[in-house]
């Protein structure tokens, strides 16, 4: 272990972290915009502190409070009121965290559609919901194993 630098006086030499973070400053990020029940919300360029303590916090809670106040430091403060308000529902409530924590991180890393997949994985594995496909998709055929399906018709 080293030593602490010391001042001219002998004591030691404050650690000066304003100075640092000055120093190691960039150019002032933008957040990224995103539309939601009519509302244009600009997250922040990077994650606040505040939000990445209280999520350890509040993980496994299911107190709207928590989540409230959770979610208004990357949307405002009436943000959740306003969507519960439109219908929200849980999978699009976590279409959009999923969504905007990666692009908080990296702007343009999700797109929408990939975060509905990504969540639709999720919940999938957890044994929720089965992932949703796109209307219209047709399902693989299996390659005649098991009884034949039936057409429904009753005789």
């Amino acid at each position: 272990m080293t030593e602490p630098a010391l001042d001219q006086d002998g004591a030691p030499e404050v650690a000066d972290f304003d100075a640092f973070f000055a120093e190691q400053a960039e150019p002032e990020k933008q957040g990224v915009p995103l539309k939601l029940y009519g509302r244009t919300y600009v997250l922040p360029p990077s994650l606040p502190a505040l939000f990445t303590l209280q999520l350890h916090r509040v993980q496994h809670s299911a107190r709207p409070e928590d989540i409230r106040r959770l979610l208004g430091n990357l949307f405002g403060p009436d943000a959740v009121d306003h969507w519960t308000e439109a219908g929200m529902d849980d999978r699009r409530l976590g279409i959009v965290l999923l969504w905007s924590t990666a692009n908080v991180a990296e702007p343009g890393a999700v797109s929408v559609e990939r975060a509905a997949q990504l969540y639709d994985e999720r919940e999938a594995a957890k044994g929720k919901a089965a992932p949703r496909t796109a209307p219209g998709k047709p399902r693989p055929k299996g390659k005649g194993k098991g009884k034949p399906r039936s057409s429904g018709k009753r005789y």
